[in-house]
């Protein structure tokens, strides 16, 4: 039963809906190279199934996100946050995990509106860790020489149990992050500023062997170095933009918050609690709180009720029918049918 359950929430999750401008045709091969991975199982429930095999209460579980620079979007993107926000909430509200967004101090704000939007309090990680009053934020430094001790202080304070990636970018192979359509976001040539990679945080945790999921929507994005080859194949530009940061699953999906939703859903299915899935109103909230304090819309940098140029009311649309496949798939006795 979990699996199809699972392969219904991929479908949800793979749905291609771009416009002529963007990479058409890759979603596809990008799922089928991370099942293939994944011993040919959904995604969505082998990450699902990875969290609830590694994560019990009180547990710290990592939660990286925040794409988008200065100067078109200083704070971040639409895409991202919403979903750290819902998956954080449900390994809190179902596990009782203690999660920590990790992420740059720019990306601060639309995160923590879009966790405390969906219910989900951002406090010290004391507070959270003592009280369970809610989720954490550690902060990277925007010295890059100084993040290995920053990593090596939260990995030795926190000590993280699991570590998930959404929507957040990771080096290619020449050591440089780079936008999905290849420019380098570092460096002299970079057009961009900000940028302070942070994925020797997902480096440590396979280093470390702990449990790690990436969620993405291009290939450029932490995990996607687990399929490197096929990023670099079905991806223009592929060989620069992908990343070469691996992690254990990872979930290629139309847009990361939408691949966080299908795991918060298989997570909802396996605890048997399909009231931890958030609803079509909670998302409206939640996209709004983060558009309305920066995370802008990715296609043309407004705040617009849009993520990744696709209305809002489609994502909403995306959690109700993940939340109708959990709770369907959870319903016993008789089907109702006379003939």
């Amino acid at each position: 039963m979990p699996d199809l359950v699972g392969e219904a929430v991929d479908k949800i999750l793979t749905i291609e809906a771009k416009n002529r401008g963007m990479p058409h045709g890759i979603l596809q091969p990008l799922y089928d190279a991370a099942r293939k991975v994944a011993g040919g199982r959904p995604l969505s429930m082998v990450a699902a199934e990875g969290l609830m095999a590694n994560l019990k209460r009180g547990d710290t579980v990592f939660v990286l996100t925040g794409a988008g620079y200065a100067p078109t979007m200083p704070k971040g993107e639409s895409d991202g946050p919403p979903g750290a926000a819902a998956l954080a909430r449900i390994l809190y509200r179902g596990i009782g995990a203690v999660p920590v967004f990790v992420n740059e101090p720019d990306h601060a704000d639309p995160i923590v509106a879009s966790s405390e939007a969906g219910g989900l309090m951002v406090k010290t990680f004391e507070e959270a860790r003592d009280r369970h009053l809610g989720a954490a934020m550690a902060t990277s430094p925007t010295d890059p020489e100084k993040v290995p001790a920053w990593i090596d202080e939260i990995y030795a304070t926190m000590k993280p149990k699991a570590v998930v990636s959404a929507e957040r970018l990771g080096p290619g192979k020449n050591g440089i992050v780079h936008s999905a359509t290849a420019l380098p976001l570092q460096g002299p040539d970079a057009q961009f500023y900000g940028c302070v990679d942070i994925s020797g945080v997902v480096d440590r945790a396979n280093q470390d062997k702990i449990f790690s999921v990436g969620i993405g929507d291009h290939g450029n994005e932490i995990g996607f170095g687990t399929i490197w080859d096929t990023v670099a194949k079905v991806m223009p530009k592929g060989e620069t933009m992908a990343t070469v940061t691996k992690t254990d699953v990872v979930v290629p999906c139309m847009m990361s918050n939408w691949g966080c939703y299908g795991i918060e859903a298989c997570l909802a299915y396996l605890l048997k609690k399909p009231d931890l899935m958030h609803s079509p109103a909670l998302e409206e909230r939640i996209l709004r709180a983060c558009l309305d304090n920066g995370g802008l819309e990715a296609m043309y940098c407004t705040t617009d009720f849009v993520v990744d140029g696709l209305d809002g009311e489609t994502s909403m649309a995306a959690v109700q029918i993940l939340g109708n496949i959990v709770r369907k798939n959870l319903e016993t006795g008789d089907s109702g049918l006379t003939h």
